[in-house]
């Protein structure tokens, strides 16, 4: 039976709530500072269940070092606009391939199934320029970066009846324009990856009423960068600041409501204008 061309008026007028009753796993939510977070609380703020991964051991190894599990998930819960929505957290190694479908089978069994899954989590550090990589850097990346996301959403589709309302939200960082990465090669590669592959599963996953998007959120401000480089950056913005956590979370959360439910298959450029590099060319 065809849709009609225009919808009721009760259907137009927006629930505060978009996503009650909806359960997410956001992976690479472990810390605040982090989009993971951001998407977190937005998705929770909406009304969805929402389930944190986390891997504390990757950011204990990192500058900015790691949050308590603990401290997330009560971030989170303070956005909480549903009571009855549940938010907890689980650890996984995502470079295990067998650590997805764990993931998502403990996610669903937390929260009574799935909805929506945002592949947040990345590997950071441990790359260089073509001159510098190796195999196992390429195998280090390839397995968290990409591998693994294929892999949760190969277990998200399979968990979840067709219905309509799932939501895959995958992430990468602007390889396909302007410049790329050159200094990081296997990041650059395997998030590409990522985009190219988005209008495939759009396509096969379209009759389980599962959409599938890809999200560059360009530079955002997690804490990773200071002084003077920092500010080369977000003079390269024309509102003169840097991209916040909150601002992809803002893109992701409509992204997995009914609102986007036509928008599938795209790589969305969520950069704030960012030119990547001033007029008078690269430093």
């Amino acid at each position: 039976m065809p849709l009609p061309p225009h919808p009721d008026p009760d259907d137009l007028r927006r629930d505060p709530l978009p996503l009650r009753g909806r359960a997410a796993l956001v992976t690479g939510a472990s810390r605040r500072a982090g989009i993971g977070y951001a998407v977190a609380r937005r998705l929770a703020a909406y009304g969805a269940s929402v389930y944190l991964h986390h891997h504390v051991p990757h950011d204990a190894e990192m500058p900015w070092g790691a949050d308590e599990p603990e401290a997330v998930v009560a971030g989170v819960r303070a956005a909480r606009a549903d009571p009855g929505a549940e938010i907890v957290a689980g650890p996984g190694d995502l470079a295990d391939p067998a650590a997805p479908a764990r993931l998502v089978a403990e996610a669903a069994a937390r929260l009574g199934g799935l909805d929506i899954l945002v592949a947040n989590h990345a590997r950071s550090g441990r790359d260089g320029t073509l001159d510098s990589i190796d195999a196992p850097m390429l195998d280090a990346h390839w397995a968290v970066d990409t591998r693994s996301v294929i892999l949760l959403v190969q277990a998200f589709a399979a968990a979840r009846p067709p219905r309509p309302g799932g939501r895959v939200v995958m992430m990468t960082s602007g390889q396909g324009i302007a410049d790329g990465m050159p200094d990081e090669v296997a990041y650059a590669l395997q998030k590409g990856a990522l985009a190219s592959i988005t209008r495939t599963l759009a396509t096969a996953l379209a009759s389980r009423r599962i959409t599938v998007n890809t999200v560059n959120p360009g530079p955002v401000d997690t804490g990773y960068l200071t002084g003077d480089d920092y500010d080369f950056i977000a003079a390269r913005f024309p509102a003169g600041r840097w991209g916040m956590p909150d601002d992809p979370a803002r893109l992701i959360a409509w992204l997995a409501t009914d609102e986007a439910e036509w928008v599938t298959g795209n790589v969305v450029h969520a950069e704030g204008g960012f030119r990547r590099w001033p007029p008078e060319g690269p430093r």
